[in-house]
């Protein structure tokens, strides 16, 4: 699988991404950077976690608006899969690739703790590894992580099995609308979610659970 992770100033989790998608495709991923205008041929585009910009303005506002984003704006067009996670899932709603927002935790707190997802559409491209239904770990860390989204848009997304990833069994983190975590673009290309997958696929990370994501994808890109 060729991939590329794009990098913005403040993004703090960009080596744990690097350091998964190599161990599970068996390749290290392209970077691109934010000025940059033109994406390599890639499968699998990610934008990591972490607080682009200081998360000034509002968290993704000023990342979604570089020149990088307008390129991966472009890739997902033509059908490449672009994945967000946390502060990169919140880039991509600033950019518009998916609906609605992500806004301040209930708790007004940074929430960083384990939780349990479950995975409420597994006919996805970033999902077939896992089982309908399925229950898993994975750890969170943010303090703007809870989604919403107005009645249409939220009724939209949950008809066209748009909401893939759930938090499960009373730890949902920051107070989300229908325990939403993780969604698709309503074309199935684009994946956004709060939770850090790429933090839980090894046994020296204390279990595997993320790693039915990464290898899902590499099974679509085959």
């Amino acid at each position: 699988m060729k991939a590329a992770v794009v990098l913005l100033p403040g993004l703090n989790r960009d080596r744990d991404m690097i350091a998964a998608l190599t161990k599970i495709g068996g390749k290290p991923p392209r970077t691109v950077w934010q000025t940059d205008t033109e994406i390599p041929d890639v499968d699998l585009i990610v934008i990591p976690g972490g607080f682009s910009f200081g998360d000034y303005l509002r968290c993704g506002a000023i990342a979604a608006r570089m020149p990088v984003m307008r390129a991966v704006a472009e890739q997902a067009k033509r059908g490449v899969m672009v994945m967000g996670v946390c502060n990169g899932f919140q880039i991509l709603l600033e950019a518009g690739l998916l609906p609605g927002a992500l806004m301040r935790n209930a708790s007004l707190k940074f929430v960083c703790r384990e939780v349990k997802l479950q995975v409420a559409n597994a006919n996805t491209a970033f999902t077939s590894g896992y089982a309908p239904g399925q229950i898993i770990r994975c750890p969170v860390a943010h303090h703007d992580g809870n989604y919403f989204a107005d009645p249409e848009t939220l009724a939209r997304i949950e008809g066209e099995g748009q909401v893939v990833f759930r938090y499960a069994e009373g730890t949902n983190p920051n107070g989300s609308i229908n325990d939403i975590a993780g969604i698709v673009s309503g074309t199935g290309n684009v994946l956004g979610l709060m939770p850090h997958p790429e933090n839980l696929i090894e046994a020296a990370h204390g279990g595997n659970d993320g790693r039915a994501l990464f290898e899902s994808v590499l099974g679509a890109a085959a």
